[in-house]
């Protein structure tokens, strides 16, 4: 993945079409936006119906741009970017998994530890605090397999 519109083809992979789970506390989504972020962004239509385009868009100004991905390691700046879309607490991880202070801000410091992390070495501390993450919730069960699958094929594309 060396770009954003790399990035985002291969999310849509992981996040498939429309759902509407009642186990799932995002409700309805299509492309993996939920109905309320749809909303939020000034999307009015059937759920069913958001075009791949305004999803893309959606996700490049909530979930690309905030986090500074254009300056991370490809491989990297996709799991963060996976992990901000499905959920989650991406800046505190990539603290966390970059040995920064953690402190919950993005800024300076933070992608500066962030580039200087060895990215094979980042995505696997990464991985271990999402799965950690993912455990800890009550929706473990419902989903949980399904999130894994996730990761895994998310260190599959990044070693690649």
């Amino acid at each position: 993945m060396a770009s954003f519109d790399d990035a985002f083809d291969v999310l849509i992979g992981n996040e498939g079409g429309y759902s509407n789970n009642a186990a799932d506390p995002g409700g309805e989504t299509m492309w993996g936006v939920t109905a309320r972020v749809a909303r939020a962004s000034g999307y009015t239509g059937a759920m069913r119906e958001l075009p791949r385009d305004t999803a893309k868009s959606i996700a490049k100004k909530l979930y690309w741009d905030p986090l500074r991905l254009d300056e991370l390691d490809p491989r990297v700046a996709f799991q963060i970017f996976d992990a901000n879309y499905n959920g989650g607490h991406p800046v505190i991880w990539m603290q966390g998994a970059a040995g920064a202070k953690v402190d919950g801000l993005i800024g300076p410091a933070t992608i500066a530890a962030v580039q200087a992390t060895d990215p094979l070495k980042f995505m696997m501390r990464w991985n271990s605090l999402r799965i950690r993450y993912f455990t800890s919730l009550k929706t473990w069960l419902n989903f949980g397999k399904g999130w894994a699958n996730r990761i895994a094929n998310n260190l599959w594309k990044g070693a690649a």
